[in-house]
C-alpha cells in the first residue's frame, strides 16, 4: 500500500507545513494565539498542541508501546510558552524525519495493536492504515490552523505538496 519513500516525503511534507504556520503564528500575539476561534479545539495554539501531542502517541505506538499515555500526558494547553512550542515542535519533526529515515518495506506490513487512551479497548489496524493516519491528522488539524491563521489576519505559506523543495 506504502513504501518507506512515501513516509520520507510525508514526514518532510509536515515539517515544511509546520514552519510555514510556526511562521505565520509569529506575526501573532500570544492572547491572538490562545483566542477561541469555534474551531474543533477552540484557538490556534491549542489546535497546534493536539496535532504536537498525536504524533508523539503515535511515534510511541510504532515504537512498539500499546499504551503511550502511561508515561505522556497529553494536553491541549501544553506547552503554552511559545517558543518553547516552536522548539519542541522542531525536535519532533526531526524525530519524525529520523524514524521514517529507518524504515524498511517489512516495516510498514503487518497489524498495530494499541490501546485507546480514554477506554480499555484494544485497536488493532494495519501498521500502513496508521502510519497514513498519522500523515493525515497533520494535514486535517493543520488546514484548520491554517484557516484561522488567515482569518486571524496571518500569511501562511502554500500547501500543496507539489510546491515542497525536492532538497
Amino acid at each position: 500500500m506504502i513504501t518507506p519513500e512515501y513516509c520520507r516525503l510525508m514526514a518532510r511534507y509536515n515539517a515544511w507545513q509546520n514552519n510555514s504556520l510556526l511562521a505565520a503564528a509569529d506575526t501573532l500575539s500570544d492572547q491572538q494565539r490562545w483566542e477561541d476561534r469555534g474551531a474543533f479545539f477552540g484557538s490556534i495554539a491549542a489546535t497546534l498542541n493536539h496535532i504536537y501531542w498525536g504524533d508523539a502517541l503515535w511515534l510511541e505506538r510504532f515504537r512498539g508501546k500499546e499504551r503511550p499515555e502511561n508515561t505522556l500526558t497529553p494536553s491541549m494547553e501544553e506547552p503554552s510558552d511559545w517558543e518553547t512550542f516552536k522548539e519542541l515542535r522542531n525536535r519532533r519533526d526531526k524525530e519524525l524525519e529520523d524514524w521514517v529515515s529507518t524504515l524498511t518495506q517489512e516495516a510498514l506490513e503487518g497489524q498495530l495493536r494499541w490501546h485507546l487512551a480514554s477506554r480499555s479497548e484494544t485497536m488493532e489496524r494495519p501498521r500502513s492504515w496508521c502510519i497514513v493516519g498519522l500523515f493525515n491528522h497533520q494535514t486535517h488539524h493543520r488546514g484548520q490552523v491554517h484557516c484561522m491563521l488567515t482569518a486571524a489576519g496571518a500569511t501562511p505559506g502554500a500547501t500543496d505538496l507539489i510546491l515542497l523543495s525536492r532538497r
